[in-house]
């Protein structure tokens, strides 16, 4: 028989590097994770070709719908680094619903996109009880997702994380800061690490300048290594958020993510109106002193770079001030006095 009269060598998808059992399993494991997030809105279950939603009309009387994407950034290196896949589904949903309830939204359901080089059972399952605990404590239910194995695309190991929430809230219930006032109080809530921004050069300073190590202690007198500090979970603002609009009026509030308190603030200030920002009114946790150091950062590049440890900014009128505090510190965030609002031309200034 020739060569050209030979049986063709018969090629299958998983020889191609997609494993279809792999991801059938996969599913079967996730299903009690997602399940653990519905709401009564929920409809149906897991493995429909879209999560189903109730809406209920009576609960609302002018409502809107705001949604909200984004991903986890380089932080999944240090997650693909350590093998430690547990939490980083806390901070995507944590960096989606804390931009929703900036205009006042209630997060409602949310769902993922899961990319990797090999699909590992394992390794999925970790990933989404990740994102099924930050939804749980955001309120929020997982209706649906999406696991892509990419062969050539990435390596085995390699994953992307990316997630979609949407949330509602009433038409004249909306934040926009247009209603911020000279003499109003800005209110920051801390938040204990970096959450997923500014990774790039937090990596950077210390793993390829420092030369560090991810398992040795992440600086002087801790037990805590470099990667518990930089896998350290995002706080989930939302709830807290939602309480303080329905006890004080709330004016403005900015996540602080990418750009720092200096680019978030700026986005929900009047045109006429100046944020003034104390820096002695907070204390930023160690690490952040320990990349400007090592990676020789000047601290207007940290400013714009790194959150320094406030995750949450809310703007209120000065009468308000205790009770806002009050009803923060009750949900469990040491919320402080981060400023004021002044005449102006929209700029934020970090003084002090």
């Amino acid at each position: 028989m020739s060569s050209s009269e030979a049986s063709p060598t018969k090629v299958t998808y998983a020889a191609a590097g997609v494993d279809i059992l792999a991801g059938e399993e996969a599913v079967q494991r996730i299903k009690d994770k997602v399940r653990s997030t519905y709401r009564p809105e929920v409809i149906g279950d897991i493995g429909g070709f879209g999560g189903l939603f109730r809406f209920f009309k009576d609960r609302y009387n002018d409502p809107v719908l705001v949604g909200s994407t984004d991903g986890v950034g380089t932080k999944a290196l240090i997650a693909q680094a350590t093998g430690r896949f547990e939490t980083i589904g806390v901070d995507l949903v944590a960096m989606c619903v804390d931009d929703l309830v900036c205009q006042g939204a209630e997060p409602l359901f949310f769902l993922d996109y899961i990319a990797v080089g090999r699909l590992d059972p394992d390794h999925i399952a970790q990933l989404v009880e990740g994102v099924a605990e930050g939804c749980r404590q955001a309120g929020c239910a997982l209706i649906g997702g999406e696991m892509a194995e990419h062969p050539g695309a990435m390596e085995p190991g390699e994953f992307d994380l990316v997630g979609f929430a949407v949330g509602v809230v009433e038409r004249d219930r909306i934040i926009t800061g247009e209603q911020v006032a000279e003499g109003d109080v800005l209110i920051g809530l801390p938040s204990p690490g970096l959450r997923s921004n500014g990774y790039s050069l937090a990596r950077k300073a210390l793993l390829d300048i420092g030369g560090r190590s991810l398992e040795e202690p992440a600086f002087s007198g801790t037990r805590r290594t470099l990667a518990d500090e930089l896998l350290e979970p995002s706080v989930i603002y939302s709830p807290a958020i939602e309480a303080l609009l329905r006890a004080v009026d709330v004016r403005a509030v900015a996540h602080i993510t990418g750009g720092g308190i200096v680019g978030n603030l700026a986005r929900v200030l009047p045109d006429q109106l100046d944020a003034v920002v104390d820096r002695r009114s907070w204390e930023s946790p160690r690490i952040f002193t320990e990349i400007r150091d090592v990676g020789g950062i000047d601290d207007a590049e940290m400013a714009r770079v790194f959150n320094l440890g406030v995750g949450m900014v809310v703007v209120v009128p000065s009468a308000d001030v205790f009770k806002a505090l009050d009803v923060l510190r009750e949900r469990g965030h040491r919320a402080f006095e981060l400023g004021s609002i002044v005449v102006g031309r929209g700029d934020v200034r970090i003084e002090g």
